[in-house]
Order: C-alpha cells, then structure tokens, then sequence
C-alpha cells in the first residue's frame, strides 16, 4: 500500500502563496490533489502524470501549479493569488490508473491512496 505525507499547509492573507509537498513511500505514475472544505466534497484541484503532464480544475487554473518530481517521488502543489474560498484541508492521493491528456481521473473513486492532509487558511 503506497504511504502518501503531506506537508506545507499553513495559514496565509488573500493574494497570498503556499507551497504544498507530498512524499511518496514508492514510485506512482499519476498522483492529483484533492481539497474538502467543511460540509462540502471532497473537491479535485490537479494531476499530474509521469511525463509532465498536468491538468487543473477551472477554480485554481492559472493560480496553482502543480509538478511530479520522479525520482524523489513527490508532488507539490504551488498555490499563488490565495483566495477566502480556497481554504481546505488539501490531500495528495497516488491514482488506481494510468492518466494523461485524454483522460484524467478527477473522481476520488479513481485514486486508491490518500495522504492524511494538510490544512490550507486563507483569511485576513
């Protein structure tokens, strides 16, 4: 069973950047990360695949980016122009599929390990 660790959350003022990592305990081809904030789903923010591929949800497009460093088998997710709505708790989960242009797994059913999380504030 893939072990994720997430790390990097914190708390910051609207406009504001974060960085998240996520270190795996072995190799994954395609990793995302997901955010639920309280009394909503858990919500897909990006993904990333192996050959540096990438895809975002349309809330964080343009402001977040996401990369897949293979051979420290992690994932960070650099959040920049932080807005109220994007406070969450952040996951990294390891995907149960391939994934690349065609077809990116955006439903948590399509992941089969999740890191515990870390908290995202965005609050002035």
């Amino acid at each position: 069973q893939v072990q994720l660790v997430e790390s990097g959350g914190g708390s910051v003022q609207p406009g504001g950047s974060l960085r998240l990592s996520c270190v795996s305990s072995e190799y994954v081809y395609c990793m995302g990360w997901f955010r639920q904030a309280p009394g909503k789903e858990r919500e897909w923010v990006a993904a990333a695949n192996t050959y540096g591929s990438t895809a975002y949800a349309d809330s964080v497009k343009d402001r977040f980016t996401i990369t897949k460093d293979n051979a420290k088998y992690s994932l960070y997710l650099q959040m920049n122009s932080l807005k109220s709505e994007d406070t969450a708790m952040y996951y990294c989960a390891a995907a149960g599929t391939t994934c690349s242009s065609g077809s990116w797994p955006k439903h948590p059913r399509g992941y089969n390990a999740w890191g515990q999380g870390t908290q995202v504030t965005v609050s002035s």
